[in-house]
């Protein structure tokens, strides 16, 4: 999300004049509809308070909102298929729903095709709009589940076991057990975007880019694992966070002083360990991981652990890059990870 005050203000001024020349620049969320366009929407303009401004359709996505039937941004700058039209338009009938091969089958749609367009035309996949449709949901009850329970506190109910998680339509009830984990959501704005953490009172057990694409299966194997119910909330471990991922990114914090769940085998957690000993600008590769272990053919193993890591940034996966010196994979995507090394490198000159 666009945070900039001179930029909001841009953005918005060309939504106001339907400025054509924006168009696929950017998207604005309306806060009072829950839908998002692009500039040269005819709709009625909202004020500027009641506006959210996105880079992407799949941030726009992610934040809960839904294309505008208007000015259908997601047909810019070309006319759609057809076919996707109709899978835009099934999503909307059941955004909660999670497609298999069976579903395209019925729509005489073959999925590889769906996948192959929907990438040409929006940059993205049709199983990734549809997941940031899904998640974007979720993310937007969490948010206005806030409020709700805040309400109720304060009119003397003090259980949080009575609500249902945000996530429970997506992903069905976690394992009926004796005992119940309370896992507290929020959202942290960043230089890089929204990451969201899930922490309690004691630990912090994930925190990750909202857009990455394994976001919604670590939530998943969270959940069930742990069977918790995850509800909106601060806990002191996410203000903690907060401030700390605000100092990390403003160049006054070089090491992380957060208390982790680590929820892996002895393995992983030893890779992990391994990640945190690597120093801030500096990096390391598979290769010298496995080595450090003792293990020397555990590369492929090491590269598994390291994609694993559901604590991003506080254990630096991102500092490991190709034997060859190419920076390689990362969940949150690739300029985000020369972002982050970039950073770390001019923190250690400084």
């Amino acid at each position: 999300m666009i945070t900039s005050t001179e930029k909001i203000n841009e953005y918005y001024h060309a939504l106001v004049e339907k400025n054509p020349n924006y168009d696929g620049i950017f998207f604005a969320g309306i806060k009072t509809t829950g839908i998002f366009c692009h500039a040269t929407c005819t709709a009625r303009k909202p004020k500027i308070e009641n506006c959210s401004f996105f880079d992407t359709a799949e941030e726009a996505l992610l934040a809960g909102f839904r294309p505008c039937k208007i000015c259908h941004p997601l047909s810019y700058p070309k006319e759609i298929p057809d076919e996707i039209k109709q899978l835009v338009l099934e999503v909307e009938k059941n955004p909660e729903k999670r497609w298999q091969e069976c579903d395209f089958q019925k729509l005489g749609i073959h999925s590889a095709t769906a996948r192959r367009k929907f990438k040409e035309i929006y940059g993205m996949t049709f199983v990734q709009y549809a997941r940031s449709r899904r998640m974007g949901i979720a993310f937007k009850e969490l948010s206005s589940g806030a409020k709700v329970i805040d309400q109720q506190l304060s009119t003397g109910y003090d259980s949080a076991s009575g609500f249902n998680d945000a996530f429970t339509k997506i992903m069905g009830n976690p394992p009926k057990k004796a005992e119940i984990t309370i896992l507290y959501a929020s959202i942290i704005p960043t230089p890089l975007g929204r990451m969201f953490s899930l922490s309690d009172e004691h630990f912090l057990y994930l925190l990750e880019f909202m857009d990455r694409r394994g976001l919604e299966r670590e939530i998943e194997q969270l959940r069930k694992k742990r069977n918790a119910r995850i509800l909106p909330g601060k806990t002191d471990i996410n203000q903690q966070l907060s401030t700390q991922l605000e100092e990390y990114f403003t160049k006054r914090r070089t090491h992380f002083s957060i208390p982790l769940f680590l929820d892996g085998s002895p393995f992983q957690k030893r890779v992990w360990q391994a990640l945190n000993s690597i120093p801030i600008g500096k990096t390391s590769t598979y290769q010298k991981i496995a080595q450090q272990l003792n293990n020397p053919n555990a590369v492929r193993a090491v590269g598994n652990a390291n994609g694993a890591n559901k604590i991003a940034l506080l254990i630096p996966c991102h500092r490991v890059i190709n034997t060859n010196g190419e920076l390689g994979g990362y969940g949150g995507g690739i300029e985000r990870k020369r972002y982050l090394l970039d950073l770390e490198k001019e923190k250690r000159n400084d």
